[in-house]
């Protein structure tokens, strides 16, 4: 659909759309002017962080001789791998912490711990999702081309069998992430050459992750390397299924709109950033809970301003929260349980043909 004909919408003159960016242009420059040392400590304090946790859970890993003991080692290496996707590689990709011009804090030297290559990511996450959110033919991310998450896209056979591809996705969510980034650069580079290129870096990207995680830690391991190898299976798998969560709750829930590609034509600040909060959703977390998803439970204020840092997204949420309140506009928030239920109900709904669909609810646009 078309910005202007989303009812929640329709009461807004020009006027009032130009009042909303120019107020969420001030909530920008509050934050850019206020940002500081304080700021730069916080990300060094979770680098530090994520790293000692890393390390800690190995040496429990390899060390401890009982199946609690490995356990809780990989539990604690799943949460430190999710903290270094998200908190880290996320954010600082998007360039959150560029203004602090440190060279190994910067979005175009970091590199993360997972199969996808950073580079290749941050075209297609930073500008095709993100400039084009939610537009359907333009923004890759609605569906991950394997789900059916609007009524908007045809139906096919395949359809029928998203549950099995909705829980390979969520397994094995860092391969899409990293199949997502090569296609995106094979579209936007023009030469046989440079999509060799391009080829070459993501598949030396797997070597180094699968040579890491899979020959050489649990190598250093000795006659422990089955507890490591397992571990590290483990915490992968645990690291993506939260990932595809943080994900999927913050895009597909009801009442986050999707939108046909004339919405770009002509499309003013103000509507912009219309898109943004009504394409997006947030879910409750703790703070534990939102450092290890990269504060994406701030999906809409994220949407609004990707690369503000993350620390202070819960600071910008109250504005965001305020600023929707005084134009009726829906913030779309709900607990994590919810909105996870939510989007399940919209994916395993839409694998069905369109005159089977009884799910209860008005058509997802």
């Amino acid at each position: 659909m078309a910005i202007a004909d989303v009812s929640t919408y329709l009461h807004l003159s020009s006027a009032d759309v130009e009042e909303i960016a120019y107020e969420l242009d001030v909530i920008r420059r509050d934050i850019e002017e206020s940002l500081g040392a304080e700021d730069a400590a916080y990300i060094r304090r979770v680098i530090h962080f994520q790293r000692a946790l890393d390390v800690a859970a190995r040496l429990m890993i390899a060390g401890s001789r009982s199946k609690t003991g490995w356990l809780v080692g990989t539990c604690a290496l799943a949460y430190a791998k999710s903290i270094e996707n998200m908190e880290l590689g996320h954010n600082i990709s998007h360039g959150q912490w560029d203004w602090m011009n440190d060279p190994e804090i910067h979005s175009t030297t970091w590199e993360w711990d997972m199969v996808g290559h950073s580079a290749q990511w941050r075209y297609s996450h930073n500008y095709r999702h993100h400039v084009f959110s939610n537009v359907l033919g333009m923004d890759d991310d609605i569906g991950y081309r394997l789900l059916r998450v609007t009524q908007d896209q045809p139906w096919r056979w395949a359809y029928l069998a998203t549950p099995l591809r909705n829980l390979l996705l969520a397994a094995t969510f860092e391969w899409g992430i990293g199949l997502h980034g090569i296609r995106s650069e094979r579209e936007r580079v023009d030469t046989p050459a440079a999509v060799a290129v391009e080829k070459r870096k993501f598949l030396g990207k797997i070597a180094r992750q699968l040579s890491k995680d899979y020959v050489l830690l649990p190598a250093l391991s000795l006659r422990r390397w089955r507890r490591t190898l397992a571990a590290n299976i483990t915490a992968n798998v645990l690291r993506n299924l939260w990932v595809y969560v943080n994900i999927i709750c913050g895009h597909i829930p009801d009442g986050a709109e999707t939108f046909d590609p004339s919405v770009v034509k002509d499309e003013t600040k103000g509507e912009w950033y219309l898109r943004q909060m009504l394409g997006t959703a947030n879910f409750n977390a703790s703070p534990l809970l939102a450092i290890s998803g990269g504060h994406l439970c701030y999906q809409i204020e994220h949407h609004l301003f990707p690369d503000l840092p993350s620390n202070r997204l819960p600071q910008i949420s109250v504005r965001v929260r305020e600023l929707c309140e005084k134009y009726g506009l829906p913030y779309n928030t709900a607990s994590l349980p919810r909105q996870y239920f939510r989007t399940q109900r919209i994916i395993h709904g839409l694998a069905f043909p369109d005159w089977l669909l009884s799910i209860g609810r008005p058509r997802r646009k």
